[in-house]
């Protein structure tokens, strides 16, 4: 009996980490690959290349920050407070590069659609830049 309830058992969630200019960043970019409800390996893989460039992380580094910017979207802040926060302390070029990397991460899986063009278009004006 006792053995069957081990399987049971949840493991304790590990407690979200501050949210950070960086991983809000990174946090919409998971916003926007789940932004037509088909979260899928092309994103991922584009989102993993931005983040290990924007932060000169290696590929396993990159990964596990955006599975920390997954758990983030998912529990976290609505999508404004992002936006704000990363409007607030990050510089208007890597504000420019974000909307770029979320151009890229809206195309990944080589479909435009409309709730992916219209949260561009939302954070391009509340980053206060341009949409590409």
């Amino acid at each position: 009996m006792a053995f069957a309830s081990w399987f049971r058992r949840r493991p304790e969630a590990e407690p979200l980490p501050e949210v950070t200019p960086e991983l809000a960043l990174g946090a919409l970019m998971v916003r926007m690959a789940k932004a037509d409800h088909d979260y899928n390996a092309a994103e991922i893989g584009v989102m993993d290349k931005v983040l290990a460039a924007q932060f000169d992380l290696n590929p396993v580094e990159a990964a596990k920050m955006r599975a920390t910017c997954e758990r983030l979207e998912h529990d976290a802040p609505d999508t404004d407070q992002f936006a704000k926060l990363v409007h607030d302390n990050i510089s208007v070029e890597t504000r420019r590069a974000l909307i770029k990397a979320l151009v890229d991460v809206a195309r990944a899986d080589g479909v435009d659609r409309r709730e992916e063009s219209t949260l561009l278009t939302r954070l391009a004006a509340e980053l206060e830049v341009g949409a590409r």
